[in-house]
């Protein structure tokens, strides 16, 4: 098996016999190793005290009045944002619950971007095994915003951090009338896919995901993967090319554009051409256990949809794919 994703902190979380990953002290220090609470020249002695006792002892209780002793205000701000993360990670037995509550229940007190590294986890342990550089780069989709090109009939996504940041430097590469300017960026492909695996950790390359390329069969794959780790299903996905169904009965958008666009289009209301543009995937699903299904559901397509938003920018909300799903409640 070909390993990557080493920045998910998979490997420093625990696989219980099921599978499900368990929160760990180790998996807590590589957050009070982050910049963003680890001490800089300014930081008072009271920060360089707090810091060294945490990574010696990442679970230990820290009293507020550790935290107002604090001289930066930020520091203060980012210490409690951990914490709340540290706490509501120690409510539940498993990584993949204390996901399932987020997508269920929501109601988080801390960062949602703290939610996309729960997501890299799990998604890390769902396609563990998987040899196809195509369905792990296409995971990229779930915690990390894409910024589109679309030209001859092709649909590139790259990492939008990476994007912007090679934009600012100047350096030229992947262009499209979507992205400002130029950026380098390597295409991924059948002749270099084998390159994803040493530069994964680097979210630098870009992958076609219209209809029939491997991209977006190797996004199917994971949402297969992601549901099955998550909820115990079996499920079939297969991308196609617009949806033709007079007894259409179920969708998810897998982002809030691509939810409102195929809301729309359900509920029989005129869209836009440049509306019907912003989808760039669309995918018929199966459950294979149909006694979980709804009953006016069962035997019918499930359809998914992908957006990017009007900015270009696709922000997929992998937690549609647990909380929207037609399934009966549990007794």
């Amino acid at each position: 098996m070909t390993d990557f994703w080493l920045s998910s902190g998979f490997e420093l979380l625990e696989c219980d016999d099921t599978g499900r990953l368990r929160f760990t002290p180790e998996y807590m220090r590589a957050y009070w190793r982050r910049p963003e609470v680890a001490p800089i020249a300014e930081s008072c002695d009271a920060e360089r005290t707090l810091h060294a006792t945490l990574l010696h002892a990442p679970l230990r209780p820290v009293e507020d009045a550790e935290l107002t002793a604090l001289a930066d205000p930020d520091a203060i701000e980012n210490y409690r944002a951990v914490l709340r993360f540290r706490a509501f990670l120690q409510r539940f037995e498993t990584v993949e619950a204390a996901y399932l509550h987020v997508a269920r229940q929501g109601g988080i007190d801390f960062p949602p971007v703290f939610v996309d590294h729960l997501v890299h986890a799990i998604l890390r342990a769902a396609l563990g095994g998987t040899n196809d550089p195509f369905r792990v780069r296409a995971g990229e989709l779930f915690f990390r915003s894409q910024r589109v090109t679309i030209e001859n009939e092709r649909i590139m996504v790259a990492d939008q951090a990476m994007v912007d940041m090679q934009a600012r430097s100047g350096k030229t590469g992947l262009s499209s009338s979507i992205i400002p300017g130029s950026v380098d960026i390597e295409v991924l492909t059948e002749d270099v896919k084998q390159e994803y695996w040493g530069r994964s950790d680097s979210f630098d390359t870009a992958v076609d995901i219209a209809y029939t390329q491997p991209g977006l069969h190797g996004l199917a794959r994971a949402i297969e993967a992601w549901i099955t780790h998550l909820l115990g299903l079996a499920v079939r996905v297969q991308p196609m090319r617009k949806i033709e169904d007079e007894r259409w009965v179920w969708h998810v958008g897998l982002d809030r554009d691509a939810n409102d666009i195929l809301n729309d289009l359900y509920k029989g209301n005129p869209v836009e051409e440049d509306r019907l543009r912003q989808i760039v995937a669309l995918f018929q699903m199966e459950i294979e256990d149909t006694a979980t299904v709804l009953d006016h559901v069962t035997g019918r397509p499930i359809y998914l949809g992908l957006a990017m938003a009007p900015d270009g920018v696709v922000r997929m909300k992998p937690q549609n794919l647990i909380a929207n799903l037609p399934l009966k409640a549990a007794s």
